[in-house]
């Protein structure tokens, strides 16, 4: 997909297993872990794998879910802003929805579970709960489903059919969702090491929501070269030659221009997704450092663009990345940034995300 005029951003906010924006920030600086072994099925056990929760937050599944609460904590600043009316329109974006609803309806047979259940159901109360007006458009792409309401967003403000636009991500991991990576084979004992060249891969999975405002013309940051990108390959994997990494980094590549950048990988712990990503952005831009922070987080799902976008935007603000937590060894590049480093020696950075079947999204972000 060919990207989408430049943006602004107005406002951004994430909630992660370690806090909010500025909390998870900090805490990656120190190199904290919020990923924890907990049995895979909850209440029904299983083997312990790597998870992140948000605090407070149960991981089996109740009615109405138990992250109604951390989600309206985080958005409170949203309150009052005339959202879903006709010239402010919400894009609501997320790989699970309520998923996890439908898998405890089957296992505990409560009907209370099934108002949440589907991606409208659950936003139709969600939105209900948030005080939104009916101008809401539901957004799945698996793990760059952030990134398309992203572009849409852009799309809609730049054809002036908006004044602000309100993206809203949302991934909270349950049974369900964790079984379903573990029958892959992908989450298992082992913790996260993003793009470190090693024998066996493995990945974590975090609750993860964030938002965005965007606008044409007011805002600290800009959001330049938008680009989405499907290789239409297989049900999960990639081509095994990295074009489709390589096709969706060239619009951004253009935006670049030149300008000095840090790389924001999508860096799961996978191994052949890993070193492809690595390939594209070293031959993309070169000598650029690459830090990945799901080691930490775990993999926040449909909403990890999101959640990251907002990461990002902290990194510049306070001036420092954090580096790649989890990873100690050698990488699959030899820019792989263990370490933090400072923002003020680049221009901006490049957030790359990537998803099952070899759908992929970039995006660059400067300060306006």
């Amino acid at each position: 997909m060919p990207s989408a005029p430049a943006v602004r951003l107005l406002a951004t906010e994430c909630l992660t297993a370690l806090g909010d924006a500025r909390a998870t920030h900090a805490a990656l600086r120190r190199g904290e872990v919020a990923l924890q072994p907990r049995p895979v099925l909850g209440a029904d056990g299983g083997e312990a794998v790597p998870l992140a929760l948000a605090p407070g937050r149960g991981y089996d599944e109740t009615a109405p879910p138990n992250w109604l609460a951390p989600l309206q904590g985080m958005s409170s600043a949203l309150a009052g802003g005339g959202w879903g009316t006709a010239r402010r329109p919400v894009f609501v974006t997320s790989s699970n929805f309520g998923v996890g609803s439908l898998y405890a309806y089957r296992r505990h047979g409560d009907a209370a579970h099934l108002a949440f259940g589907t991606p409208h159901a659950c936003v139709e109360w969600l939105a209900g709960a948030m005080g939104w007006g009916p101008n809401v458009t539901t957004v799945s792409h698996a793990c760059v489903s952030a990134h398309l309401g992203l572009l849409l967003a852009s799309r809609t403000l730049a054809a002036g059919l908006a004044e602000q636009a309100l993206v809203f991500s949302f991934d909270f991991i349950s049974p369900f969702v964790a079984g379903g990576f573990y029958a892959l084979k992908i989450l298992n004992a082992g913790f996260p090491a993003p793009y470190a060249d090693r024998p066996t891969g493995s990945i974590g999975l975090g609750d993860g929501a964030a938002y965005a405002i965007l606008t044409r013309e007011r805002g600290d940051f800009a959001l330049e070269g938008q680009s989405l990108y499907n290789e239409m390959h297989h049900f999960t994997a990639n081509r095994a030659d990295g074009t489709g990494f390589a096709a969706c980094l060239a619009p951004v590549q253009a935006a670049v221009a030149g300008r000095r950048v840090w790389l924001k990988g999508h860096g799961t712990g996978t191994l052949e997704a890993g070193r492809l990503e690595c390939g594209a952005l070293a031959a993309a831009f070169p000598g650029a450092p690459l830090v990945g922070w799901k080691g930490s987080l775990g993999h926040t799902l449909g909403s990890c663009g999101l959640v990251e976008l907002a990461l990002a935007c902290e990194s510049i603000r306070t001036g420092w990345v954090p580096g790649t937590v989890g990873t100690a060894g050698p990488g699959f590049l030899p820019n792989l940034a263990n370490g933090e480093f400072a923002a003020r020696d680049t221009d901006g950075v490049v957030c790359a995300s990537n998803a099952f079947g070899g759908a992929h999204a970039a995006f660059f972000l400067a300060h306006a």
